[in-house]
């Protein structure tokens, strides 16, 4: 697939050297798409595509420029990781319908994706999010997408595809090739009751952004079991992201978003990550863009740090142990990897899936689930899973 026809180069402005001090800034390491050069997307590594589009959210229009002012703060830092393969493709423009640039960003990240390379979107408007689901259309396998957001973007009954409506279109799209969906972070006040009960009872994790605040650690399984996380910068409180049309008091931290954004880069399920509703034109003195600097800055430091410990059936580098609830007739067996301590809940055992579910038959996890299991109290994340793969 001739890709580049999507993509138009990098601004010049942008790219001179002499804008920039430092040999390992990240201007000059990072492979970029140039009049004179496209690079090459046949081999692994990390991708960041703009996508200049705002028509899905009209309360924040102008966010069409987010990915450029990102990029401005984005090449100043250092990088860590010379060995890296990191490559800038540029940004697809607005099409001469919404339709068409979601068209256009679904090939790409299709393409980016099945040539194993995991891509960083700089948005424009969350209503991508659906764009960047379709990509998976052709993969054969079925996605667990995670958002970061201050609501659920379901909309209301009818409603166009748009930013604060496209997680139902994503759920009753066919064919539909969702399995898992969580929201981190939602704000009570902002979500109807209704809308929590629809989203556990279609087994979907929601974690109240309070929660969240009081148990930092316990999003990086949720994270890990993500193949695309979608970022609302509307999430985070507006005194360290002032750049959003529709800014709130309340929300993360720049430190906990870094956080997050670390969590997900080292997660080797998650093969892109896209990050909406940034504003330049309500940014203050580039606060908010040197924060989704620093996030993506982290999400490459924890992919560099990738281990490859996802469980292998049969395989040998995870100790396994099996836990007996009383009143409950199956055990619970929990892995732990010998390489990086970090947990997993097997349902493989028994089964006989058809293969599109082979993915979803390890459930990230943390100690703390071996442990409620220890105390005769069946985790949540079990209970859940289960349920979606009886």
């Amino acid at each position: 697939m001739e890709i580049q026809l999507y993509l138009q180069p990098l601004n010049p402005t942008l790219i001179e050297a002499e804008n920039y001090s430092g040999r390992r800034n990240l201007l000059n390491i990072i492979d970029k798409h140039t009049e004179s050069h496209f690079p090459d997307t046949d081999k692994p590594g990390l991708a960041i595509v703009g996508v200049e589009e705002d028509r899905g959210n009209p309360a924040n229009s102008s966010s069409a420029a987010a990915p450029d002012a990102i990029r401005k703060a984005f090449y100043t830092l250092f990088c860590h990781w010379p060995e890296l393969r990191i490559i800038d493709l540029g940004n697809i423009k607005a099409g001469h319908t919404i339709e068409d640039t979601y068209f256009a960003l679904s090939q790409v990240i299709g393409h980016l994706i099945r040539n194993k390379m995991t891509v960083i979107i700089l948005g424009g408007t969350q209503d991508l999010t659906f764009a960047n689901y379709q990509a998976y259309e052709n993969t054969g396998q079925l996605v667990n997408i995670a958002s970061v957001d201050p609501a659920f973007d379901l909309g209301q009954d009818g409603e166009d595809l748009n930013a604060h409506s496209y997680l139902s279109k994503i759920i009753i799209h066919q064919p539909n090739y969702l399995f898992n969906f969580t929201n981190l972070g939602y704000q009570s006040y902002f979500v109807d009751a209704d809308a929590i009960s629809l989203m556990k009872n279609m087994f979907f994790d929601v974690y109240r952004l309070g929660l969240v605040k009081a148990q930092p650690e316990e999003t990086e399984p949720v994270v890990r079991n993500a193949d695309m996380l979608s970022f609302d910068i509307s999430s985070i409180r507006a005194s360290d992201a002032p750049g959003n049309g529709q800014p709130l008091p309340n929300g993360f931290s720049g430190e906990e978003t870094c956080r997050i954004c670390r969590y997900a880069g080292m997660s080797d399920k998650l093969s892109s990550i896209g990050i909406y509703e940034f504003n330049p034109a309500y940014d203050r003195q580039g606060i908010t863009a040197s924060l989704i600097a620093q996030m993506i800055w982290y999400f490459i430091d924890g992919f560099a740090h990738r281990l490859g410990d996802l469980p292998i059936e049969g395989s040998n580098e995870f100790a396994r142990y099996n836990v007996r609830i009383e009143g409950h007739e199956e055990e619970v067996v929990f892995l732990r990897s010998k390489k990086t301590d970090r947990w997993w809940i097997d349902l493989s055992f028994g089964r006989k899936d058809r293969k599109k579910y082979e993915r979803h038959h390890y459930v990230p996890c943390s100690k703390n689930d071996y442990e409620s299991a220890l105390k005769d109290d069946i985790p949540d994340r079990w209970w859940q899973f289960y349920q979606k793969l009886m």
